[in-house]
């Protein structure tokens, strides 16, 4: 008789989890440069989630699961008078950073948006930092804060570098999870054990699908993701310090592993052969590459292929405006990952369709002129029938050269073209955009744009007076670092 039985040694942590605890643990990695960054991310995330409130389909997601429910301690959800459990909290501050697509965006071989991670680490810096004042402790200070956002940025953004999750119908969201449980595990004194145990439960979970990010489906869901996962990841670095124990393999083990459950390379064009292991590639150790090279959203709250391509339409409005009945059609020139992800012909039925369709995002700055989060709306889309007319006479077609560019890490364009053609035969020139303002390449450029749009976001949601102490205070980068963050978080309550 034959006897089945597999081997029960208890392995290592894969190496991909020691690396993440190894790397949250240290705290020389931030250059002078990402800690400037993040301090603009802050700014602009916490502008993002201000702005977002004046849209009940955001806000109805808000509060206490439990109506009325008092949390000693608890964390505070910026613009609101909301004090939750960091849990939930952690949920909501992810969700309205998240909602109208304009908070900071990384690209690579899978994208996502890093600053959605504040979510978690906001809402647990609040939190222990009552808890230690109360205990007589110090409370945490704002460039601890500053810092866990270039660790979180770093986590997420490397691990997309080469690693392309949406390739396998996985969301990215994924990535925020794993790198707030990573931080927020090691803000709350994790030990090494402690924080392996935790991101370990992060990858067990699995991911979203893409779902509902892509036609047909496409749908508001994409708004409070990251906020659901980063508030996961604040549940899981919780659980694991309670003494809950971790999946060490929980990636490499074959058949349950995430490897061989979650990233089969199905794609045709990431065949692998049939006894090479699957397995994340990292083309660099985690440093703060991320943070000093992250992108910024600006003008446009759409999603970041599109950026480029909303500026050279902003540039052909006073060209077309009033020759919009004579326009033939459209040459929309773009990037494989572009179209791949919001080319969109067909009915768009909701704000999150539209925001990321190519299309309907290069039709409203060519009819208008700007771009802004109203546009989306369904009145405002039933009151302008010209958007659709113009995104039929558009063609799109990838230039393989912005998709090099794309994939260049010394570049990392975002390039898009537009050029319109008339009736008569004549048409613009071709305007072409190879760098959106938020790129590095155009940091000196986009800052100032991004303090007048933060100082802007908070006038929807605070007095003059207080607008004046929060941009006068975050302006001044070593009495931000040094204020104690749950005094921060009092100043951002209504």
């Amino acid at each position: 008789m034959t006897s089945h039985a597999e081997m029960n040694e208890r392995p290592d942590y894969d190496q991909v989890i020691q690396d993440i605890t190894d790397y949250v643990m240290r705290d020389d990695i931030a250059s002078s440069e990402a800690i400037e960054t993040a301090r603009y991310c802050l700014m602009d995330s916490l502008g993002c989630g201000l702005l977002a409130l004046r849209f009940p389909e955001c806000t109805k997601h808000l509060g206490p699961l439990a109506a009325g429910t008092v949390v000693p301690n608890g964390a505070r959800v910026p613009g609101t008078q909301l004090c939750l459990d960091p849990v939930k909290a952690a949920w909501d501050i992810g969700c309205i950073i998240r909602w109208l697509d304009f908070n900071d965006t990384w690209l690579a071989a899978e994208w996502g948006h890093p600053s959605d991670n504040l979510g978690g680490i906001l809402a647990m810096a609040d939190y222990l930092s009552q808890v230690r004042r109360a205990k007589g402790k110090p409370p945490l200070t704002m460039s601890q804060v500053l810092l866990a956002m270039v660790k979180a940025h770093e986590i997420q953004g490397v691990l997309a570098l080469e690693n392309s999750f949406n390739r396998v119908g996985l969301c990215h969201v994924l990535l925020v999870r794993v790198a707030t449980t990573a931080v927020v595990a090691h803000m709350m004194g994790g030990t090494r054990e402690q924080i392996m145990a935790a991101v370990s439960h992060a990858w067990v979970d699995g991911s979203a699908l893409r779902t509902y990010r892509h036609a047909p489906n496409a749908g508001s869901r994409k708004s409070w993701a990251a906020g659901d996962a980063t508030s996961r990841g604040v549940r899981l670095a919780d659980i694991a310090l309670r003494g809950e124990m971790g999946i060490p393999a929980v990636l490499t083990t074959p058949q349950w592993g995430f490897y061989d459950v979650s990233f089969s390379h199905t794609n045709k064009d990431l065949q692998q052969k049939p006894d090479e292991k699957r397995q994340f590639s990292q083309p660099r150790d985690y440093g703060c590459y991320v943070m000093e090279n992250i992108l910024f959203k600006l003008n446009f709250p759409a999603e970041f292929h599109a950026q480029t391509a909303c500026e050279a339409a902003v540039t052909l409005h006073e060209v077309v405006r009033d020759r919009i009945d004579d326009i033939s059609k459209i040459e929309l020139t773009t990037h494989e990952s572009a179209i791949r992800i919001i080319s969109k012909q067909g009915t768009l039925s909701n704000p999150a369709d539209r925001d990321h369709c190519l299309q309907y995002m290069t039709a409203v700055p060519l009819l208008f002129g700007e771009l802004n989060a109203e546009h989306y709306e369904d009145d405002f889309h039933a009151a302008n029938p010209a958007i659709d007319k113009l995104r039929e006479k558009m063609q799109v077609t990838e230039d393989p050269a912005y998709t090099a560019d794309y994939h260049d890490p010394d570049k990392r364009a975002i390039a898009n073209a537009v050029q319109v053609f008339f009736n008569d035969g004549t048409s613009t020139g071709k305007i072409e955009v190879l760098y959106p303002i938020g790129h590095r390449r155009r940091r000196e450029e986009g800052i100032a744009v991004l303090k007048m749009k933060f100082e802007q976001n908070l006038a929807t949601r605070f007095p003059q007076q207080r607008c004046s102490q929060i941009t006068e205070l975050c302006q001044h980068p070593s009495r931000l670092e040094a204020i104690e963050v749950d005094e921060f978080m009092s100043m951002l309550v209504i």
